[in-house]
């Protein structure tokens, strides 16, 4: 009889340690489930439809077909005009057909105009600024809800042009090409999309 407990006590130590094992490998397991959960998430493998609505509501192209043709006597900002024009940087790549652009240009005109000195120069520039997208509104939104800052990021962009750069075609082109890309930074960092196609002087006086 006294030596009973004695013969119970290994088996009592071994069903707690199976116990603990079980335990610990629930653990892992869920925890494997939640890591993999969450690195999916992130890497847009679950919840893909969410992406999916947020694309739908972002900017859309508006093809040529589409186009809007501003009043006669009318301002061309904020209209669908048309015109050719190179693609810059921002946003989606812009496909061109043989016959002209596929999509329509939607325009818009910064105002008022912006004046600035040049970078290590005497001389003052003054130049009117217009932008054209081949997107809906929404472009032209981000950059009225935007103003400030972007107005801020071409005064900068004007401060750090060369004076040489001013009184050439070539110059001014690479100006365009500058400003377009200041004007895309400012709308990706504030709305996470740039959609800015080109950048066109509506003035320009050098003093």
């Amino acid at each position: 009889m006294s030596d009973k407990p004695e013969a119970d006590a290994p088996k009592k130590k071994g069903g707690k340690m199976k116990i603990v094992i079980m335990a610990l490998a629930l653990v892992v397991l869920v925890g494997g489930g939640v890591g993999a959960g969450v690195y999916a998430a992130s890497a847009g493998l679950i919840g893909g439809g969410h992406a999916a609505a947020a694309e739908e509501h972002g900017p859309k192209l508006v093809p040529k077909s589409e186009q809007k043709r501003p009043a006669e006597g009318g301002e061309g900002g904020g209209e669908h005009g048309g015109g050719g024009e190179s693609s810059g940087s921002g946003g989606k790549h812009v496909p061109s057909g043989g016959g002209g652009d596929q999509y329509a240009s939607n325009y818009y005109t910064m105002d008022p105009q912006f004046t600035s000195n040049l970078q290590d120069s005497v001389h003052v520039i003054q130049v009117g600024i217009a932008i054209s997208t081949p997107y809906d509104d929404t472009v032209i939104e981000n950059l009225k809800t935007n103003d400030i800052a972007v107005r801020s990021a071409v005064l900068l962009t004007l401060g750090d042009t060369p004076e040489e750069q001013v009184f050439t075609s070539a110059g001014k082109l690479q100006m365009q090409q500058r400003l377009a890309k200041a004007i895309n930074g400012i709308l990706e960092q504030k709305e996470g999309f740039g959609g800015v196609r080109n950048v066109y002087f509506t003035n320009f006086v050098v003093q």
